[in-house]
């Protein structure tokens, strides 16, 4: 190759990439054919301008889409006006929640009965004021206190209502112990205030009014001594039938009727003389349909609070239809002494906190104190230590297991409504067992079974209102029912004390 053909084919190597020598190889050598210039076209989008204004209004002013127009806005205002009457309709026909009935302070809690206040605190009146954190805690909403008034033993001239036993504390004490449990939300009652239940004694009154009772003297206030009389006949009249009925010192309890405000059952053992109690502590009369194989047709009066409607000895003849004017309730697990007697306390604080009415607990009942017991096992356990004997530490383990259920049944006690004040309908009453159902309105409902019997009794908890299964919240069988576990309330099987 010369020197004139190599320069020809820098030349060609130097030409723009686009224009390219076509050459093939042949026998005689390289051939060269020209050049051929390549584009490649480019991608270009084609873009959508859609109409013009112009054309827009053009089309839109057509009969059919006009008539479309036309038909979206009625449709629009046929389903905004179709949903705010649905939702009308709903508000008118939803079921109206029930009226919070009128409540009292001792409603909304239970009441903490302190009998003895040197031996629940070692320094009387002001020892309690110093555990009224601990009874906050315990949600205690009243305190039953005393007697704390000044008298000797078998003279009664020297009962002084109105001064303080100085073994107990002073007056100022009394007044500092009131502000501060009145400012944690609790009432204080003196227990003094509760003697002369028996002729309806009132606060502020004196209890010589009793002992006016026996004199013949006339009195200024002669209706108010006729009224006491009649509380006073009264209460004797239950009490003699109480001690010699059998019906009503051991009998069978047989639910009739239940409402929010009402109760009727009937005690009933062997062929005794059979009693029917109907009870309204509403602010209404009410109607009550009593049936049952064990009741007769009629019935005689033995005891009444509504004379004018129910006299006593006269026949009711028709018990469909019997009413009965209002009264309180209220339930108590010991007596007026520290320490509970020996009862299964758990099962007792279950059932008073679920029946309708006023629990009342003595001190110590939380913890299933009994009686003999030193109530500084209460304030122990707040900062229990270490047993080493193996009695001593099951007895504390029992102890704090007791407190936490009554804790625990405080606290439903005092959030649920159904328990507050919600109806009572009984589901099975036998001599040894009882359950029952407490609801209201919307509210949860809580069923309550309890067996004080020492055998396993079945019941079956059938009800309107209830599931055929429910989940357990408290237990004194968490062997067989473990708490949040579902059980079925057909055939329910449930262990002794």
């Amino acid at each position: 190759m010369n020197k004139e053909d190599d320069m020809k084919e820098v030349e060609l190597n130097e030409m723009d990439q686009e224009k390219q020598p076509m050459t093939g190889e042949t026998p005689t050598g390289t051939e060269k054919n020209g050049c051929v210039k390549v584009k490649v076209p480019e991608d270009t989008e084609v873009k959508f301008t859609g109409l013009s204004k112009e054309e827009l209004m053009k089309v839109a002013g057509t009969a059919g889409w006009v008539r479309t127009r036309w038909v979206l806005l009625v449709l629009f205002w046929l389903s905004w006006i179709g949903m705010l009457a649905g939702a009308i309709v709903i508000i008118v026909q939803a079921p109206r929640c029930k009226p919070i009935p009128e409540m009292n302070w001792w409603n909304e809690g239970f009441l903490y009965q302190i009998s003895d206040v040197n031996t629940f605190s070692e320094n009387g009146l002001q020892g309690v004021e110093e555990k009224l954190d601990y009874l906050n805690q315990m949600k205690v909403k009243g305190l039953v206190l005393g007697p704390i008034h000044t008298v000797q033993a078998d003279q009664l001239s020297t009962l002084e209502l109105t001064s303080i036993n100085p073994e107990f504390g002073s007056e100022g004490q009394l007044i500092s112990l009131l502000d501060r449990a009145h400012r944690k939300g609790e009432s204080c009652l003196n227990s003094s205030e509760l003697a002369g239940d028996e002729v309806g004694l009132k606060a502020g009154e004196k209890p010589e009014a009793m002992w006016d009772l026996e004199s013949q003297a006339e009195d200024d206030n002669a209706t108010a001594k006729e009224e006491r009389t009649a509380v006073r006949d009264f209460f004797k009249a239950l009490s003699d039938l109480k001690g010699k009925e059998r019906s009503l010192l051991h009998g069978e309890y047989v639910s009739l009727y239940s409402s929010s405000t009402s109760l009727a059952f009937l005690r009933l053992w062997d062929q005794s003389e059979r009693f029917l109690v109907a009870l309204n502590w509403g602010n209404d009369s009410v109607i009550m349909t009593l049936t049952n194989s064990d009741l007769p047709a009629e019935a005689r009066v033995c005891a009444s609070t509504d004379t004018e409607n129910l006299a006593v000895d006269t026949i009711i003849h028709k018990l469909r239809n019997f009413s009965h004017l209002k009264m309180s309730l209220g339930w108590c697990l010991s007596g007026r002494t520290l320490g509970s007697p020996a009862v299964p306390v758990r099962l007792y604080q279950m059932l008073l906190f679920t029946l309708p009415g006023t629990p009342v607990f003595s001190a110590g009942d939380e913890i299933g104190l009994m009686a003999g017991e030193k109530p500084q096992i209460m304030w122990d356990l707040e900062y229990p230590v270490v047993e080493t004997n193996a009695t001593a530490k099951t007895l504390q383990e029992e102890h704090i297991a007791a407190r936490n259920f009554f804790k625990t049944l405080t606290h439903l006690r005092g959030k649920e409504r159904s328990l507050l004040h919600g109806e009572y309908v009984s589901l099975f009453s036998s001599p040894t067992s009882l359950a029952f159902v407490r609801l209201w309105d919307q509210s949860e409902r809580f069923l309550t079974a309890v067996n004080w019997g020492n055998d396993p009794v079945t019941m079956n908890l059938i009800y309107r209102d209830l599931l055929s299964q429910a989940q357990v919240r408290l237990t004194t069988d968490a062997a067989n029912l473990a708490v949040d576990s579902m059980v079925s309330l057909e055939k329910f099987q449930l262990g002794p004390k």
